[in-house]
């Protein structure tokens, strides 16, 4: 067990695992799509208005009213987007490399 001293005493370190768990993922992806032009456009174009009650988006000190954009298909599949991931970009480290910015430059082009 890996052990921490602080000036608390001891604390147990959580064991890294040797790859990203699909919570972290999620929550990249999460971000990602709160970050993303087409959320954004989408509110915009709603005019930052609920679709089905009217409810205009508000800040206004004890007039809060806040709008969320929703995928009407829906997120079909999480661990398809995850599978994906993994298979494409959350790679194995022996499929790795690291390089200098322009020898990196010369695979990309």
């Amino acid at each position: 067990m890996n052990w921490k001293q602080t000036k608390h005493g001891r604390v147990r370190l959580a064991k890294k695992l040797p790859y990203t768990p699909n919570n972290k993922i999620k929550s990249a992806l999460r971000q990602l799509w709160l970050r993303s032009r087409e959320r954004a456009a989408a509110i915009k174009r709603d005019e930052y208005r609920c679709q089905r009650c009217g409810g205009k988006q508000s800040k206004a000190k004890g007039r809060e009213f806040k709008v969320e954009v929703h995928h009407k298909s829906g997120v079909e599949n999480w661990q398809e987007l995850y599978n994906s991931i993994r298979k494409n970009l959350l790679v194995d480290p022996e499929n790795l490399e690291t390089l200098c910015k322009e020898c990196h430059k010369k695979d990309h082009v």
